[in-house]
């Protein structure tokens, strides 16, 4: 008894500010030390331009989580009173730690690979991938309108009975260990690399290789991938960016890119069906129209 009130006092004591308090901190340091690594062996991790480019579209994801957290917060407490179960009931309280971490990254991978096959989803997560550099700072190169896109993917949590107190928590801790996959910086990791998401596996997803493309959704643990059959391994060098580059890392630009080419898609269709295929289907969908082969 006396060990699991210690377990629940210590988990008691690890709240977002302290996680924010250590990790920042650690992860500015990473960013400099990739960055004099780089500098120093003139391996060009890091482009000015292309940072600034990053603070730009930070700056604008901050301000939309600050915005909308207590209306999401309160979805998700609202929701928890209708829950199914209720974990903490039901497990140690370090497994319910441990669980929700685990179901954190499993509804990320789907929201991931639904960010990646959805086109309305797709205009909001390419900002994420506009970049044609892979260092650190890439991380936080967050969509504006990221926040919200990745709301109602999460509802699952506290309806099934996760305590949305410990999900907001264990999410920051999950966030950001995903930083740690945005760097060219360390190789390949062996056996590592098919359990967790590594710099290598992660870098796989970034890429614009056709082998590359839409592959590794998971944030955490790549064996969702692996079980999904969407894994792909390192095996060639990799191309950064978009499969086609909008050469520009104004936030603005970026942030609306996508939003204005699927708009002038959505005005050549010629039926409701097109009208919903540009806007749920994959990014690359086209109509298949009958065409008159004149002899």
């Amino acid at each position: 008894m006396e060990i699991l009130y210690s377990e629940r006092a210590f988990l008691e004591t690890i709240t977002t500010s302290n996680i924010y308090a250590v990790g920042l901190p650690l992860i500015g340091m990473l960013i400099a030390l990739e960055a004099l690594y780089s500098s120093y062996h003139k391996r060009h991790f890091y482009k000015l331009d292309d940072t600034a480019g990053t603070l730009g579209l930070l700056v604008g994801n901050v301000a939309m989580s600050l915005l909308i957290q207590s209306a999401v917060l309160v979805l998700y407490f609202s929701i928890y009173q209708f829950r199914v179960f209720t974990i903490n009931d039901l497990m140690p309280i370090w497994a319910v730690w441990l669980l929700t971490l685990v179901m954190i990254d499993f509804v990320f991978y789907w929201y991931h690979r639904c960010a990646h096959r959805i086109r309305v989803l797709w205009a909001i997560h390419m900002n994420h991938h506009s970049s044609i550099e892979m260092n650190f700072s890439v991380a936080f190169r967050q969509a504006w309108f990221g926040p919200i896109s990745k709301t109602p993917f999460y509802i699952i949590m506290p309806l099934l009975g996760f305590d949305p107190s410990i999900t907001v928590v264990v999410a920051l801790f999950s966030r950001l260990w995903g930083v740690l996959g945005h760097t060219q910086w360390v190789d390949k990791l062996g056996w590592l690399d098919g359990i967790f998401n590594t710099p290598s596996t992660h870098r796989v997803h970034h890429g614009t290789n056709p082998e590359y493309v839409d592959s590794n959704y998971g944030n955490l643990l790549i064996v969702w991938d692996r079980m999904f059959g969407t894994y792909v391994r390192e095996t060639s060098p990799v191309v950064f960016g978009l499969v086609k580059n909008i050469g520009t890392n104004n936030p603005v630009v970026i942030t609306f890119h996508t939003w204005f080419a699927m708009s002038k898609d959505i005005k050549r269709a010629k039926s409701f069906y097109e009208v919903l295929g540009y806007i749920f289907g994959p990014p690359d969908w086209e109509p298949k129209r009958d065409t008159i082969i004149l002899k």
